[in-house]
C-alpha cells in the first residue's frame, strides 16, 4: 500500500509540472524542462542518504536537505553561481505552489523560500558591429541549399533579434512576405508580438520560401535540418559558431568574441540604439516585458560613450583657486535657537 505522503509528494510534482507551470503560469515548454531537471537533480540528492526516489516525501525536502543540495552543485559537480541560481529558482517555484495548495506544509516553505540567491558576477555582453555583421554573412557558400539557410537564418536573426527557440520554432505561416513583411513570434510566455522585417529579408525569406517549396498557407518549419527534422536551437548555434569561425580568418576582431545565438540579439538591439531608436520601440521590438531590460543597451555602447566623452566639457581644464566659505550670521543664529 502506498504512503500517504509518498503519494502527495508524486501528486505535487505532477501537479506542478503538468498543470501549475504550463496553465497557470504559461510557461514554455523549455522553462517547464528545465524546472523538471533542477527537481530532479534534488530528488536524487536526497535519496542518496535514504535510498530510493519513491521513498521520499515533502517533509524529505527539508531546509537541511536543500542547502546541502545547492552547496554540492557548487562543490561536487562545480556549478557556478549562476547555475545555482536557475535551480534554486526551480525550488522556489515549486515551494510557492505547495504553500498555495498544501498548506499544512507552508511552514516548511518559508524556511527554503528564505534561502537567499547567490550574487553573480556581471560580464560584458558582446555584439557584433555592421562590419562584423557584413563579414558573417559575407562569408557563407550561398551555392547550396544549406549555405542558403543559414544565411537566411542569420540575416532574419539579425533583423528580428529574436530569441533562437522563437527562431527554430518558427511556422512558414508566421511569416508574411508582402507589404508591409512581418514577423509573429510567440515569446515567453506565450506573448506574442509581430516583428517588421527590412524589405531586403523580405525578399530573402521569399526566395528561400520558393526554393524549398514552401507553400504560404501550409504550417511548416521554416528552418531544417539535413535530415529534414525541425532545426533545433543546438543546430543553430553550430551553424553560428561556424560561420564565425570562417568569417574570423580574415576579421581577427572575431577571434576575441564569445559570440553565440543571444550576440546576434544583442547587436539587433545595440544597431537600432545607434539607428535611432528610441528604447520603448526597441523593448516592444524585441518582446522585452520591462523597458528597464533594454535600457541596459545604453550602457555597452562604447561608441556613444567615447562621443559622449568627447563632446564634454572637461572640468579640469583650468586651476580654479577655491572660494572662502563666508558663514551666513542669520542662518547660524536661526540654528542656535532651535
Amino acid at each position: 500500500m502506498t504512503h500517504p505522503t509518498d503519494f502527495t509528494l508524486s501528486a505535487a510534482l505532477r501537479m506542478f509540472l503538468g498543470e501549475y507551470l504550463p496553465h497557470q503560469k504559461a510557461y514554455s515548454i523549455h522553462t517547464i524542462l528545465s524546472y523538471r531537471d533542477s527537481l530532479k537533480l534534488l530528488l536524487q540528492f536526497a535519496a542518496g542518504e535514504r535510498g530510493r526516489v519513491c521513498d521520499l516525501s515533502i517533509k524529505s525536502l527539508d531546509l537541511a536537505t536543500i542547502r546541502a543540495f545547492l552547496e554540492s552543485l557548487e562543490t561536487k559537480r562545480h556549478n557556478g553561481p549562476a547555475t545555482r541560481n536557475v535551480r534554486l529558482g526551480a525550488i522556489h517555484s515549486f515551494f510557492q505552489f505547495l504553500c498555495r495548495e498544501f498548506p499544512e506544509y507552508l511552514d516548511q516553505a518559508q524556511h527554503v523560500l528564505g534561502i537567499p540567491f547567490k550574487r553573480t558576477s556581471s560580464r560584458i555582453i558582446d555584439y557584433l558591429d555592421a562590419d562584423e555583421i557584413h563579414a558573417l554573412l559575407e562569408h557563407i557558400d550561398r551555392s547550396t541549399l544549406a549555405g542558403r539557410r543559414d544565411y537566411v537564418l542569420l540575416a532574419l536573426m539579425f533583423n528580428t533579434g529574436a530569441r533562437v527557440q522563437e527562431i527554430v520554432s518558427l511556422q512558414t505561416t508566421d511569416v508574411r512576405t508582402t507589404t508591409p513583411a512581418s514577423v509573429t513570434f510567440f515569446g515567453k510566455g506565450r506573448k506574442e508580438r509581430i516583428c517588421p522585417l527590412w524589405p531586403e529579408t523580405a525578399n530573402l525569406v521569399k526566395e528561400y520560401f520558393h526554393q524549398c517549396g514552401f507553400a504560404a498557407h501550409e504550417p511548416q518549419s521554416v528552418f531544417r535540418n539535413q535530415h529534414g527534422g525541425t532545426l533545433t536551437r543546438f543546430g543553430a548555434r553550430l551553424i553560428l559558431q561556424r560561420h564565425i569561425r570562417r568569417a574570423a580568418v580574415e576579421l581577427p576582431s572575431l577571434k576575441r568574441k564569445r559570440i553565440h545565438p543571444h550576440s546576434l540579439r544583442h547587436s539587433t538591439a545595440i544597431h537600432l540604439l545607434k539607428s535611432g531608436v528610441d528604447l520603448s520601440t526597441i523593448a516592444h521590438w524585441m518582446g522585452h516585458s520591462s523597458i528597464n531590460t533594454t535600457h541596459k543597451y545604453v550602457s555597452i555602447d562604447l561608441e556613444d560613450k567615447r562621443a559622449a566623452i568627447a563632446k564634454a566639457r572637461p572640468l579640469a581644464s583650468k586651476s580654479v583657486k577655491p572660494s572662502r566659505w563666508h558663514p551666513d550670521e542669520d542662518i547660524l543664529k536661526w540654528l542656535e535657537s532651535l
